[in-house]
C-alpha cells in the first residue's frame, strides 16, 4: 500500500511538472493589417511626416481614439533597432535586412523602410 501511495505521489507530481511546461509555451500571431488592438506591449513612438506611428514586435499601428490600427510600415521610416527574427538578404548588391513581409536598410545607426 505505501509503494502504491508513493508512485501515486510521484505520477502526480511528473503530471504538474508537464502541466507547468505546457503553459510556458508561447505562440506568436501577428496581426492583419485594419486590425484593431486596444493595448500594445512597450510600443516605440516615433514621429514621420507630422503623423505618429507606434512600432512593437515588429509590428507598426496607428493611433485612432484611445486604440491601435495595424498598419503598413511609412516607406522612409526610421527605427533605431529591428526585433529578433530578422533575415538579412542581398538583393541587387545591396544588404537588406527583412522582417514580417517589410524591407530595411542600414543607415548609420537607424535602420530605414525601404521598397524592394
Amino acid at each position: 500500500m505505501k509503494k502504491v501511495k508513493i508512485l501515486l505521489l510521484a505520477a502526480t507530481l511528473l503530471g504538474a511538472l508537464l502541466t507547468v511546461e505546457a503553459q510556458r509555451t508561447v505562440v506568436r500571431v501577428y496581426p492583419k493589417h485594419g486590425t484593431v488592438v486596444t493595448t500594445i506591449n512597450r510600443p516605440k513612438i516615433i514621429v514621420h511626416k507630422r503623423t505618429n506611428y507606434y512600432f512593437a514586435d515588429g509590428v507598426w499601428y496607428r493611433a485612432r481614439g484611445r486604440k491601435y490600427v495595424v498598419c503598413a510600415a511609412p516607406v522612409g521610416i526610421k527605427v533605431r533597432a529591428l526585433p529578433r527574427g530578422n533575415k538579412v538578404v542581398v538583393v541587387n548588391g545591396r544588404k537588406l535586412y527583412k522582417h514580417k513581409g517589410i524591407w530595411y536598410k542600414k543607415s548609420g545607426r537607424h535602420f530605414v523602410v525601404v521598397t524592394v
